[in-house]
């Protein structure tokens, strides 16, 4: 950043949009991760603000037709977590199916807990949301000898016949039929709340839950009585509706339940190559040449 002769504020987030509207208004540029920039965050920054560029891929927490509308760029760093936030995937349903967090305590505090697990293999896995994650999430399941079923309304035909991947036609019909149900969809008015009571008692008793998305994706009350009733016999995500939570949060003395905290793209790999590609998303933008990944089509 000295190199380009910027001044730079560093803050912690992610940040609430009453902090970001404190701020508004002394930057050329966000370097944001899930900060809350809504509308009057990028009203109050103008006419100064230039760019916001986004470290990751999540841009919920963007008012994008604000920044549409206002014409300011909104930069994102697609390709950097995929394989990650995959294998995080699997190892929350791992931790479910084989009851290694629970047993695993026990044993730490001297208790032989030797509880019976679940294979995966010759499961089912429904996906929603077959963007670079969810293939990902494909790869692996397939070596794991799983079948796999998945919706996305944006098909890739060639990929789903590599990997025997069996198109539904509907988020329902993956609901209904998955042994385990994944999901890594961006979330829109369409996938807030999808995971709700009515949702839920169409779904397989039992079926395990795997949250790599948003925590906004699912109603918290309702796969809470679901994991008390048995109905969910799993729920394994990482991402709340609320981050970082209250102490009482409901999810956090849930039954069967692993939640980590916002972590699946959190490592020693993906992090220096989100970094560098958020980083350099924003230079190019500011400089007026090179590659920026703009997801707004502003620029």
């Amino acid at each position: 950043m000295a190199a380009q002769g910027w001044d730079v504020a560093c803050e912690r987030g992610p940040l609430t949009e009453a902090r970001m509207l404190e701020l508004a208004g002394d930057f050329d540029a966000f370097l944001c991760g899930d900060d809350g920039i809504t509308r009057a965050v990028i009203e109050k920054s103008l006419p100064r603000l230039k760019v916001i560029s986004k470290y990751g891929i999540g841009l919920d927490k963007i008012d994008l037709a604000a920044t549409k509308e206002l014409k300011v760029p909104v930069l994102f760093t697609p390709g950097v977590n995929h394989t990650t936030v995959a294998e995080h995937t699997f190892g929350l349903l791992l931790g479910l199916s084989k009851h290694i967090v629970t047993t695993a305590g026990a044993a730490r505090k001297g208790e032989w807990l030797r509880l019976t697990g679940h294979e995966i293999l010759g499961k089912t896995i429904g996906i929603i949301g077959l963007g670079r994650i969810g293939k990902e999430v494909v790869i692996r399941a397939r070596a794991f000898g799983m079948n796999v079923i998945a919706y996305d309304p944006n098909w890739d035909e060639a990929f789903a016949a590599t990997h025997q991947v069996t198109r539904c036609a509907t988020m329902d019909e993956v609901l209904a039929a998955g042994d385990v149900v994944s999901l890594h969809c961006f979330l829109s008015p369409e996938t807030r709340g999808m995971i709700r009571r009515e949702k839920i008692a169409n779904m397989k008793d039992g079926v395990v839950i795997i949250n790599c998305a948003r925590g906004e994706v699912v109603e918290t009350a309702d796969v809470v009585e679901a994991l008390n009733s048995g109905k969910i016999g799993g729920y394994g995500a990482d991402v709340l509706d609320c981050e970082p939570p209250p102490a009482d949060h409901p999810l956090l003395a849930a039954p069967n339940c692993i939640i980590t905290p916002h972590i699946g793209s959190r490592t020693y790999e993906s992090v220096p190559r989100q970094a560098m590609k958020s980083l350099t998303n924003l230079i190019n933008a500011l400089g007026g040449s090179g590659e920026t990944n703009c997801a707004n089509g502003v620029i």
